[in-house]
């Protein structure tokens, strides 16, 4: 009897090992690749997305899932979305200005743009990632110097303006470093502000907020460049650290509290009696008390 079902193990594993391989060349073709299987085998991320057309990162493709190039880069963007809803939730119930409401929607945007881009691999999706981390910024810049702008209108159209040639001249262009060169003059923009209104806040909870935000930027920028540029020493270790997926956890909560942060200092600006508290003791949130006429 043990024979008997050696014998039948042995035939199945034969069979789904064949259709595998029939399945992998397959895709090959529809790909037009003119690969022998062990070519197929060693070509990388054509399982199921197709070849690699985008930037890579330090994490072995479709190791994982064989639908999921990059699975932890993938993954880690999920605490944003998260993070980002319970933002959300919190603008939408106490009925903060829609700016608030539609930051936090675009940070759920930009974690799904990611998540697309790692989980393929492909270019399209990676600009599907970069379009909507200009748009964020973009919102940030409004935020910040939309209380003091003398012409309401000017600035959101100018940004809207802005932010929709971006998307057009980026959906046809690489623009490789010129984009991180370029991203970088944007949250430039936005730090002189942000550090304005740190040092006009005086509540400890909301200083802590900005802190907060300071420091899971270093951390998550120092895991980000170590992923980068140690990947060759890194696929040497018995286990990798993923460093990109944990600068996506850390960038998460780094949007989470900078948008807490925003909310605090415009419901105190709007004489809101903000307060800094916390779900669960752990996640902070602004509890605001408008006055009756408002």
């Amino acid at each position: 009897m043990y024979v008997y079902v050696c014998i039948y193990t042995h035939i199945i594993y034969t069979v789904l090992l064949e259709l595998e391989e029939a399945n992998l060349l397959k895709i090959c073709r529809i790909w037009n690749l003119d690969l022998t299987l062990k070519d197929c085998r060693m070509a990388d991320g054509i399982f199921f997305w197709g070849p690699v057309t985008s930037k890579e990162w330090c994490e072995p493709n479709y190791v994982q899932s064989s639908y999921i190039a990059e699975f932890f880069n993938t993954i880690s963007n999920i605490p944003c979305i998260l993070l980002a809803l319970i933002g959300l939730v919190n603008a939408l119930r106490q009925r903060f200005e829609k700016r608030f409401s539609i930051l936090h929607i675009s940070n759920i945007i930009l974690a799904l743009g990611s998540m697309t881009y790692h989980a393929t691999l492909r270019q399209m999706q990676q600009q599907g990632d970069e379009t909507p981390m200009v748009w964020e910024m973009l919102l940030y810049i409004y935020i910040l110097y939309s209380p003091d702008w003398h012409y309401r209108s000017t600035m959101p159209t100018f940004l809207f303006l802005y932010g929709a040639l971006f998307a057009i001249v980026h959906s046809q262009l690489r623009f490789g470093i010129g984009f991180k060169v370029h991203y970088a003059l944007l949250c430039l923009l936005c730090a002189p502000r942000a550090y304005k209104y740190y040092i006009h806040t005086e509540d400890k909870l909301a200083k802590r907020l900005a802190k907060l935000y300071v420091a899971t930027l270093s951390i998550g920028a120092a895991c980000w460049l170590c992923d980068r540029l140690f990947c060759k020493q890194i696929q040497g270790w018995y286990v990798n650290p993923q460093g990109h997926a944990v600068w996506h956890v850390l960038m998460g909560f780094n949007s989470y509290f900078a948008n807490t942060f925003l909310m605090y200092c415009r419901a105190q600006q709007r004489e809101w009696n903000p307060k800094i508290k916390h779900l669960f003791g752990f996640f902070p949130y602004v509890k605001i008390q408008k006055p009756k006429t408002q």
